[in-house]
């Protein structure tokens, strides 16, 4: 049994689906010769992880609107989390690479350990179909759902919650200035009645950051 099989806790049917899911695709470049990579069986993983979660969501998060939902998936899907859980199979010293990659720090890169553990999924779906994929995902992604049942609200939905919590109205926007090409124009920007807002030049109001200490309400 190949180790890493050991620490999935998985067995494949075809070793070669294995080996193809852990060849970098830097290993054909290098040696100049036609090799399999990991590329196709990423692009599939992906797909399938994006299946499972989605469904894993939608059935143990029925009072979520979809936009929650949609970030939550987003978070649990993004790069960085596929590097976690590559990292906790140390996936990166398995993985066949070319010697300019591995020199460059290919085993510890981000993006490597992503879409190798995604070629990972989708290996396991051909090899066995998508039950073991899911059980699979679902071993490494349940906790991590439990911990971020949550997912943060938009700044403008967490400002009304916060006055209400407060005792105060809720704020009511007034456009100041707006400017641009119609194509680009940015965020209108708005200043609720009990506090002052920073402005910038951003093309979002995720860049407004509420100055509490302006506003006589929030320090009396």
């Amino acid at each position: 049994m190949h180790p890493l099989e050991e620490r999935i806790g998985y067995k494949f049917r075809n070793p070669l689906l294995l080996a193809e899911a852990l060849t970098h695709p830097s290993l054909g470049h290098e040696t100049q010769q036609r090799h399999f990579d990991n590329q196709r069986l990423e692009f599939l993983g992906d797909a399938i992880l994006q299946l499972v979660i989605t469904e894993y969501l939608f059935g143990h998060f029925g009072d979520q609107p979809e936009g929650q939902l949609t970030k939550l998936r987003s978070r649990l899907v993004s790069r960085d989390a596929l590097k976690e859980h590559a990292a906790t199979l140390e996936l990166g010293q398995f993985l066949l690479m070319g010697r300019g990659e591995e020199a460059s720090g290919g085993r510890s890169r981000v993006s490597t350990l992503a879409d190798g553990f995604e070629a990972l999924i989708g290996a396991i779906y051909l090899d066995a179909g998508l039950n073991a994929a899911r059980q699979f995902v679902e071993r490494h992604w349940t906790g991590l759902v439990a911990a971020d049942s949550h997912p943060p609200q938009d700044a403008k939905t967490a400002l009304q919650e916060w006055a209400q919590a407060a005792g105060l109205p809720l704020p009511i926007y007034q456009v100041v200035e707006s400017s641009g090409p119609p194509h680009e124009t940015p965020m209108p920007e708005g200043l609720p009645d009990f506090c002052r807002l920073s402005r910038s030049r951003a093309r979002s109001t995720r860049s407004f950051r509420i100055s509490s200490s302006a506003c006589p309400r929030c320090h009396r």
